[in-house]
């Protein structure tokens, strides 16, 4: 029997010495329960994914030096092999493309580390270029490296180290197997989206079975600016039966018992509901992205709407309630209701909350303009002055405070541009950004569902019931409503969902049984509104297809289908 520990780390990009001792505390960890092997996920000495710090010559001997230190550092633990992911650079090679022999290629590679050195290294040779991944920018395929495969023996049995896209294809998996491996070892740093995890074992059950060997699956936890990795590592037996899976959204260490025949065995942690799934990723994200840029807290625009209501509940789930700030500021058409539930919510999630009326600089704008606005007709402007007041008091607080900005604008506002530039969507972090409005309602339910100590010590749900239950309203001009200007959110979020996340085209959606007005004002919307989504803040990526990496349009466009 073959004992592999799978370390689900969460490594931040760019700190090689942290990442190392990441790795490193979890071999001794290993070593100590009976492990053979070590698994640490994809570009884990990096963090994933590192971008362009990979084009600097200095960041890649930084690399060259911590994994050369981190292999002599494990030399006291005898018998343990530890495989890691790192980028690495091979020069004085031709490069195809410019034919010169002095341009370094740079592979996507994992180390095998055992007796203080560095036993071998394999380069992935399967780059992804679609979705969040620009693998292609910054890597060659690991067929011009000049191996085929590696395999590596530990306690008496041969494995094959893959890198993440190599198990989605046959070849890498097939030549493992010819070279002698008697098991997979996958390293992967595969970002989140819904139902990802069900898809990814499945993937891995299919490889096995196609191979005959049981298969390892080592993965990244935590968030990176815009993309969360769940962790969720698991392991599947040769005829692709699951038999180990860490917990999602934690560090963990795994431990998977591979026996001669196939068979693998280990703790089964459960996969939660997909609610349940987007809640921890946004807390993930909102995590380490303050945690791993050194904000003190966070400061929020609290309207008395769901938006803000859920992105407050994420910020005080990821942080604490004494690292989070509500903001509340009515305007003249604020309803009383909404300064009430909004005190209401602050009151149960105990975070400090404070009232700026808006009222009095908002009247200073009218006056100052009224000479250049004289025999016009109010209309969208005055509403965009309120919104850019708020976001310029919240942006004070944060210069003042250094607490980063949480915006609080859903998918469903993004590709409609129901939002307002330096308004609203003034801040640094979009937690819902990718989260469409009947999502939010979907998570505010679920929110209240759960069992939660409120600041009071009493249990009850967080996000006040009116609030979920009112019609959502920007309040920027008398009886103001969403759907005063856009479809139902029921009808605008399936056609974003078939144009934006499918790539149908607008016959297909009225075919699919949409209403050609609503597929044409919704389509227009959207692509009208892509020079506001370059200019927003960074956000949570919890979809396929997210606001950001994954949607590169032109801003001048006269495409239309």
């Amino acid at each position: 029997m073959l004992r592999v520990a799978i370390a689900q780390v969460n490594p931040v990009v760019g700190d090689l010495e942290g990442n190392a001792h990441l790795v490193a505390d979890a071999a001794r960890r290993a070593h100590a329960q009976g492990a053979a092997v070590l698994l640490a996920p994809e570009l884990c000495l990096t963090g994933y994914p590192p971008e362009d710090l990979l084009l600097r010559p200095a960041f890649m001997d930084a690399c060259e030096r911590v994994l050369s230190s981190l292999a002599h550092g494990l030399a006291d633990l005898p018998g343990l092999r530890v495989v890691v992911g790192h980028p690495m650079r091979q020069t004085g090679v031709p490069d195809l493309q410019s034919r010169s022999l002095s341009v370094p290629r740079r592979f996507n590679a994992a180390s095998v580390l055992g007796e203080g050195r560095v036993l071998g290294t394999y380069c992935k040779r399967e780059l992804p270029n679609y979705q969040v991944f620009d693998e292609r920018r910054y890597f060659v395929s690991g067929r011009e490296a000049g191996t085929q495969a590696l395999v590596f023996e530990a306690a008496g049995m041969r494995l094959g180290v893959l890198i993440c896209e190599d198990a989605w294809f046959d070849e890498p998996a097939a030549l493992a197997r010819e070279a002698g491996a008697q098991a997979l070892c996958v390293l992967n740093a595969s970002p989140f989206h819904l139902d990802k995890a069900f898809e990814r074992e499945q993937r891995m059950a299919e490889r096995a079975r196609a191979t005959g060997l049981p298969l390892l699956y080592a993965h990244l936890v935590g968030g990176q600016d815009e993309v969360v990795f769940d962790g969720a590592s698991f392991a599947v037996d040769a005829h692709g039966r699951l038999g180990a899976r860490a917990p999602m959204f934690e560090s963990h260490l795994l431990l998977v018992d591979v026996e001669p025949g196939g068979a693998v065995s280990g703790p089964l942690a459960s996969v939660p509901e997909p609610e349940a799934q987007a809640w921890q990723a946004l807390v993930t994200g909102v995590r380490d992205y303050v945690g791993k840029n050194g904000f003190p807290g966070v400061l929020l625009g609290l309207s008395g709407g769901i938006d803000s209501a859920l992105v407050l509940a994420v910020a005080v789930d990821a942080l604490g309630a004494q690292r989070v700030r509500a903001v509340m500021m009515p305007s003249p058409y604020t309803a009383d209701i909404s300064w009430i539930d909004a005190r209401d919510m602050a009151m149960r999630l105990g975070v400090r909350y404070d009232e700026i009326a808006i009222a009095p600089m908002f009247e200073a704008f009218q006056a100052g303009l009224a000479p250049q606005f004289a025999g016009l007709a109010e209309d969208a402007t005055e509403e965009n002055i309120q919104a850019r007041v708020r976001g310029t008091l919240l942006m004070a607080l944060s210069n003042k405070t250094g607490a980063i900005v949480l915006t609080t604008g859903n998918k469903s506002e993004m590709a409609t541009g129901y939002c307002t530039l330096y308004g609203d969507m003034a801040g640094g972090f979009a937690v819902i950004k990718d989260v469409a409005k009947t999502l939010v309602y979907r998570l505010a339910r679920w929110k209240n569902d759960q069992p939660v100590l409120r600041a009071d010590g009493s249990t009850g749900p967080v996000i006040p019931q009116r609030i979920i239950t009112r019609a959502p309203s920007a309040e920027l001009r008398p009886n103001q409503t969403d759907q005063d200007s856009l479809p139902p959110y029921e009808v605008l979020d399936a056609i974003v969902e078939h144009y934006m996340e499918q790539d149908r085209s607008i016959d297909d959606i009225v075919a699919a049984g949409y209403q050609r007005a609503d597929v044409e004002r919704v389509t227009r919307l959207l692509k009208v509104n892509e020079y506001k989504r370059r200019q927003a803040p960074v956000g949570i990526r919890i979809t396929h297809r997210a606001f950001g990496r994954d949607w590169r349009y032109p801003i001048t466009s006269r495409f239309r289908a």
